[in-house]
């Protein structure tokens, strides 16, 4: 019996440690050249000077990005005070500097900062400004008007404090920036500051010391599936498909066609073959049913 088009490609999980000194997009090069594919994408950007978790998306499994991309996230970062780079981490130049403040006056301000609230985003950033990524304009001289968005931060913990630098935990929503957070609690303490190390160890329910480094000399390592990560996902149930649900499911039947009841609570649902294997991502709401896609 012939292959379906692509059932012999790699497809799958990582949770990869992203080093010190790639991007992101250089990342995900290598991720392509270790499993020999074009079709790798990340659920949320580290920048070149961070190290930490990233989760890698392989194959079709690029199609779940929507489950990954919301999840709050934690990290340790490394504050400096007494000057603010333009980039607000140590890749940029000074563009200005103030006195340092004493532990005593960040301690009565951390607490400005927790919960919800509006936070403008750096102008060295990834978001598309008029349909330009903000970096590129700032680069180019532009000026660049960073509207603010709504972030939410769970968590600020001291962890060391040296007389100039202070290391922060920072447990907080998807799209908070930490060097944002860093140039804000200064300006709060009438100071000036900027990140000089920051490690991602926290996305959802997945953690840094369950991820792997990627490298040309080792061989690949193994891609989790959908089911084995499923208890770390904000699913609403699963169902094993019998063989003629199965078949029909790869054949996009209409899901009201293929159960004889409705068993699926709002919200999103995997559904397995009878191997177990990951087959389809349901999605219920308002009542009615939908594929979210299909493997």
């Amino acid at each position: 019996m012939s292959k379906l088009p692509n059932e012999g490609a790699p497809k799958g999980i990582l949770l990869m440690d992203k080093p010190v000194g790639k991007t992101s997009f250089q990342s995900l090069g290598g991720v392509k050249r270790v499993y020999q594919t074009k079709k790798v994408g990340h659920t949320g950007t580290l920048d070149k000077f961070a190290r930490g978790l990233m989760i890698v998306l392989v194959g079709k499994y690029t199609k779940l990005n929507p489950l990954f991309t919301g999840m709050d996230k934690t990290y340790e970062a490394l504050i400096r005070f007494g000057s603010e780079t333009d980039t607000l981490d140590p890749e940029g130049e000074v563009v200005c500097e103030a006195p340092v403040p004493t532990l005593n006056d960040i301690e009565a301000v951390l607490g400005d900062f927790m919960g919800k609230q509006d936070q403008v985003p750096p102008r060295y950033s990834a978001i598309h400004v008029n349909g330009k990524r903000a970096w590129k304009m700032a680069r180019e001289g532009v000026e660049v008007e960073m509207k603010s968005r709504p972030i939410r931060i769970d968590q600020l913990e001291i962890l060391d404090w040296n007389g100039s630098e202070l290391s922060l935990k920072v447990a907080c929503s998807s799209g908070t920036y930490i060097r944002s957070l860093a140039r804000d609690i200064a300006l709060a303490c009438g100071s000036r500051a900027h990140l000089r190390e920051l490690v991602r160890t926290r996305v959802g329910e997945f953690y840094l010391d369950e991820a792997v480094q990627v490298n040309l000399e080792s061989p690949a390592p193994s891609l989790l599936s959908l089911k084995d990560v499923l208890s770390h996902l904000p699913f609403s149930g699963n169902l094993f498909l019998d063989d003629d649900q199965y078949a029909m499911v790869r054949l996009g039947v209409p899901p009201e066609r293929i159960f004889s009841h409705d068993p699926f609570k709002e919200g999103l649902s995997p559904l397995f073959s009878p191997s177990g294997d990951f087959a389809a991502l349901l999605e219920k709401a308002e009542g009615r049913l939908k594929y979210r896609f299909v493997m």
